[in-house]
């Protein structure tokens, strides 16, 4: 399995892969809004960075959008944070560690930029996205949560990126 940034003949692949993850988890309270903010691979990649996990042939098995700091994308204003959005593992692919890696990717990169916390929101019928989190170190930050319009509570996580964090991966593996 690698992780690397998303080429662009796969925007379409992972607009979709990452729409119909969402839609099996949120269902009615998915918005059309929010499916076309999720379909946008293009848009995203085009100010942040956004990669992919495949396996050994090349096929995509998820993806997640970095965010390196205060500025686009960004729902924090801290120098010191980064933050992840839109993490998605093809359901086929579930099981296979392809989120943890996506998670550590981008651990990696806010490591090596000197960041201090990694973020992310999730919503409450992501229960498998939660025990990834916590398994690899975030914690709740419920100060930090924010309810969209019609409702839907965003769950805050956040990662502290300081001590026995740097140089490692988290949840094991080495690349």
């Amino acid at each position: 399995m690698a992780v690397r940034v998303v080429r662009p003949e796969e925007y379409e692949a992972l607009a979709a892969l990452t729409v119909a993850a969402y839609q099996a988890l949120l269902g009615d309270n998915m918005n059309s809004g929010y499916a076309t903010e999720l379909a946008d691979v293009a848009g995203r990649a085009a100010v942040v960075d956004v990669l992919v996990a495949t396996d050994g042939d090349g096929r995509l098995l998820g993806g997640v959008t970095y965010i390196p700091g205060p500025g686009p994308m960004a729902w924090f204003t801290g120098a010191g944070d980064a933050g992840m959005r839109m993490l998605a593992v093809d359901p086929a692919a579930q099981g296979r560690g392809a989120g943890a890696r996506l998670v550590a990717a981008c651990v990696d990169r806010a490591v090596a930029a000197g960041k201090r916390r990694l973020l992310l929101h999730t919503t409450a019928p992501m229960v498998v996205a939660h025990r990834l989190y916590e398994r690899l170190g975030f914690r709740r930050e419920p100060v930090l949560d924010h309810e969209l319009e019609g409702g839907l509570m965003l769950l805050a996580y956040v990662l502290d990126l300081g001590g026995s964090v740097v140089g490692t991966r988290p949840g094991g593996g080495t690349g």
